[in-house]
């Protein structure tokens, strides 16, 4: 099995047509792997916009391009795309994070009104691979390239990355370090359906009502942490920034904590969180009657 990993830039820009912003895709970068993972060939294609006239700060600041730079050496977006899917051919595609498939179905969307990527047979988030390869799986926190890269000890310029292909090449150093502790197959996904845009395209949200349909209340009990035994809950729940919070009493041990637990409905299910936080104390009653009288 061969893979190509893909790596795209591009630009937020307002289209009148469809009075709305679009991430136009301005460039594509990859990298052409055999089965030993060994670099067999590399695709590069600067992309001239045809949505936005300009580029914004923060894209120029990353990338180093520049709007002139595309304007004249860059293709259509179907050019780029025509040649791309002739250089994947049949391998599986890998991205890091899902962000570069959603602004492929984006474009594609914009362009043509139907959302499918005809070229794509085969899926591997690599980001995804990668936390689960080190045992840092968590779909509330997913982890950096460059933080990847720094724990597994690949040495990069930070001046390169935001850049298609040199992004690419970095992904491929992290899967080369990975490859033997897990098995890739394990995160290839079925890309040619509609379950899979249906993955893809789903939102992921936080619930806020504990009376969601799905919602384990279960998880909404706490043992104590200091003696393990069940604590009682003292105060009803509140929701604060999208986590609900509440105080629990430990009779064991008469010991107070506060506890939070949030729940974020992704496409597989419901993600809980949950933490115990240790309680304030409170000021002597002598103290604050003081401070009334000051």
């Amino acid at each position: 099995m061969s893979y190509v990993i893909l790596d795209l830039e591009w630009n937020g820009a307002f289209s009148k047509s469809a009075q709305k912003f679009v991430n136009e895709i301005i460039e594509f970068g990859a990298v052409k792997l055999d089965k030993k993972l060994n670099v067999v060939d590399t695709f590069s294609s600067l992309i001239s916009p045809k949505i936005g006239k300009r580029l914004s700060g923060k894209v120029k600041q990353l990338t180093k391009i520049n709007f002139e730079e595309l304007v004249d050496g860059g293709v259509d977006f179907f050019t780029a795309a025509d040649s791309f899917a002739k250089f994947l051919g049949d391998s599986t595609l890998m991205t890091w994070g899902t962000s570069d498939i959603h602004a492929l179905i984006e474009n594609y969307l914009f362009y043509t009104k139907d959302y499918h990527i005809p070229f794509l047979k085969s899926y591997c988030d690599l980001q995804e691979y990668c936390q689960r390869a080190l045992d840092r799986y968590d779909a509330a926190n997913q982890m950096g390239l460059g933080v990847c890269a720094e724990l597994l000890g690949i040495e990069f310029s930070e001046d390169e990355q935001h850049r298609a292909e040199a992004d690419a090449l970095l992904s491929r150093e992290c899967l080369v370090k990975l490859i033997d502790k897990y098995p890739v197959s394990s995160c290839v996904l079925k890309a040619d359906c509609e379950e899979f845009y249906r993955r893809m395209m789903f939102k992921n949200y936080f619930v806020t009502d504990l009376n969601t349909p799905g919602i384990d209340k279960e998880n909404l009990k706490f043992n104590c942490d200091l003696c393990g035994k069940r604590a009682r809950r003292v105060k009803k729940w509140k929701l604060h920034n999208k986590n609900f919070t509440s105080d629990f009493y430990c009779k064991s041990c008469d010991h107070k904590f506060t506890a939070r637990v949030s729940f974020k409905r992704r496409y597989d299910g419901i993600k809980v969180n949950r933490r115990i936080i240790e309680k304030k104390k409170e000021q002597p009653e002598v103290e604050n009657k003081a401070a009334v009288q000051q």
